[in-house]
């Protein structure tokens, strides 16, 4: 969804094909220690499901306290928050860290709520879990990862049935009533991901609003308010943030000289990447490189919601 580009890691799986339109399943492998980075709010909800390993989570809304889950196998954090807030974790043991990321689209997830509330989509919110245990997404999220390896990439009225499954029981367990809260202004999870997309593939030219927002088919004022309410950030600034992204994870996993590494994410002065770099991440790039920007977690106990 446009965040794994401040993910460090691997995409193992993913159900892009024509079965997937009800639900947007990803499977990853994480790296063991992931820096700060911005969770967008979108207006599809959002789970991700602990396949393999162990880690210490934080979150904090933007300027807020971090807050942290210990979380293992079979736990899953749920949100559909109508601002961004910000993530970082820290793997323990010896296990791969991998999840599934898994968005439930707004039809789906609006005709369940007409259906068992009879009330505006709009007016019906899902509440925040962090490190929560649920039996029944467990299952459901198995079905849809043996899904994901069946050949021709999955049936499509089976998943469709499994989607509206995942939404009937949140909506049943999770969901509450806000007369206040409306969700319906946020930019859809397929066009953040086609923006951000665009800008990953185009981080070595100029940033152009125009561009970007025909990209995704929406006037350049409507999608630079709509994206800053998504990501917390301007469209520019974002894109100054993948840029810094790129080079992170290339300093920290390639040899690549930072001179190279500037111009590949569209940098010509070496001067000016730095002072970009030391600005974002609060080092250098040289000073990152050596490991000194490596976070320290505390370790508390789960806390089961946000």
């Amino acid at each position: 969804m446009g965040l794994e580009n401040y993910i460090n890691g691997d995409t193992l799986v993913s159900g892009d094909g024509p079965a997937w339109r009800d639900v947007f399943v990803q499977v990853l492998s994480r790296h063991r220690v992931q820096h700060p980075f911005l969770v967008p709010a979108v207006a599809e909800p959002l789970i991700v499901w602990i396949m393999s390993g162990s880690a210490v989570v934080e979150e904090r809304d933007l300027g807020g306290e971090w807050m942290a889950s210990r979380v293992e196998v079979g736990d899953f954090f749920l949100t559909r928050s109508p601002m961004p807030y910000e993530m970082r974790w820290r793997a323990e043991g010896d296990q791969p860290f991998r999840v599934m990321h898994l968005y439930v689209s707004v039809p789906v997830f609006e005709r369940v709520v007409e259906a068992m509330f009879g009330k505006e989509p709009g007016n019906v919110t899902l509440k925040e879990v962090s490190g929560g245990r649920d039996t029944t997404l467990s299952h459901i999220f198995s079905l849809l990862h043996e899904e994901l390896a069946t050949d021709g990439g999955g049936n499509r009225l089976y998943v469709e049935g499994l989607a509206q499954s995942l939404a009937v029981h949140l909506v049943r367990h999770y969901a509450t009533v806000d007369n206040e809260m409306r969700v319906q202004n946020a930019l859809p999870g397929a066009k953040l991901r086609r923006a951000i997309a665009f800008m990953e593939g185009h981080l070595e030219e100029p940033f152009d609003l125009g561009r970007l927002a025909h990209e995704v088919g929406i006037s350049e004022f409507h999608f630079s308010r709509i994206f800053k309410k998504a990501t917390g950030l301007p469209p520019s600034h974002y894109f100054i943030r993948q840029r810094v992204a790129k080079a992170q994870r290339l300093l920290q996993e390639t040899d690549t000289s930072i001179i190279e590494i500037g111009l590949t994410v569209g940098y010509t002065s070496p001067s000016h990447f730095a002072q970009i770099f030391r600005r974002e991440v609060g080092l250098s790039p040289s000073d990152y490189r050596s490991g000194q920007a490596e976070p320290t977690l505390p370790t508390l106990n789960r806390a089961k919601s946000r």
